[in-house]
């Protein structure tokens, strides 16, 4: 199975998350997030893949969710809306983002990883 693995290089966790990658001999292919923002519809299959609410796909701690003060509007804001917004910029969105076959991690929490990767 090749991951995809979508990070911001500045990221901490993103450097975090591929050591543990490499370290763990998973094979992926790397996409940065700034220069390779994700489509809406990438992002509208991988929130179906991964289960999740479109908020999870929020960069919370981002100096633009900051800006753009969508702690108070997101709850008022529809999925293709949300969608829609995520797909303007990289930045917006959560990482690192590890997409597999079945299933769409979002941010690294290494059990979950680990689990999902069977390693």
């Amino acid at each position: 199975m090749q991951a995809a693995f979508i990070c911001y290089d500045r990221c901490s966790t993103c450097k975090k998350a591929e050591a543990w990658l490499q370290a763990h001999g998973v094979s992926y292919v790397r996409r940065p997030i700034k220069e390779e923002r994700p489509t809406a519809d990438e992002l509208r299959a991988w929130l179906r893949a991964s289960g999740l609410p479109v908020r999870r796909f929020f960069n919370t701690s981002g100096q633009l969710y900051r800006e753009l003060g969508l702690r108070d509007r997101l709850q008022s804001m529809g999925e293709d809306e949300a969608i829609a917004l995520l797909a303007t910029d990289g930045m917006l969105v959560k990482r690192p983002l590890l997409i597999l076959d079945s299933r769409v991690l979002v941010g690294f929490r290494e059990p979950e990883w680990a689990e999902a990767l069977g390693v």
